[in-house]
């Protein structure tokens, strides 16, 4: 498989954050890492881990579920965090399990529903994929992932504290 997308493709990064599916961008993935214990920071939201050491660069460490506003993650086997670029920063999030890298067409995703929140949608948009199974082949049954906009995760401020 060529690494070069053609015009309206766009590879993803899945992973899962309790019974649901996220994606995101592999453009804004940098790495993905261990889940190894942050040092914690005083004063910062819940949702901030502390910072790790990325070759020489703090990096603020995201519990994703938290910020979302869910249970946070109970920590296991196949956490770790996805090491992203936001606005020109990096910040690592953790999730539960990476699934899959992705290729998905444009025309593919369809619009996030409108629904009245406090704050801005974080969800980019839901495209529905079929998960491969162990022998890589396509599953019959397809599953919905929501996109993440990291840029509408609010985070910048934080992360400037963080870094």
């Amino acid at each position: 498989m060529s690494t070069l997308n053609t015009p309206g493709e766009r590879k993803i990064v899945t992973f899962s954050l309790g019974d649901q599916m996220f994606g995101i961008d592999m453009k804004a993935l940098i790495e993905i890492r261990e889940w190894e214990p942050p040092t914690p920071l005083p004063s910062v939201p819940a949702y901030i881990k502390g910072v790790t050491n990325l070759r020489g660069t703090v990096v603020p460490v995201i519990g994703l579920a938290e910020r979302l506003g869910w249970t946070p993650s109970v920590l296991h086997a196949r956490s770790c965090i996805l090491v992203a670029t936001i606005g020109g920063k990096q910040a690592g999030f953790l999730v539960d399990e990476v699934a899959d890298i992705i290729l998905i067409n444009e025309d593919q995703i369809q619009p996030a529903p409108e629904v009245e929140t406090c704050e801005q949608s974080v969800i980019a948009g839901l495209v529905q994929v079929a998960p491969r199974t162990q022998e890589g082949a396509a599953a019959e049954t397809s599953i919905m992932v929501l996109l993440l906009d990291l840029e509408s995760l609010g985070l910048m401020r934080h992360l400037e504290m963080a870094a």
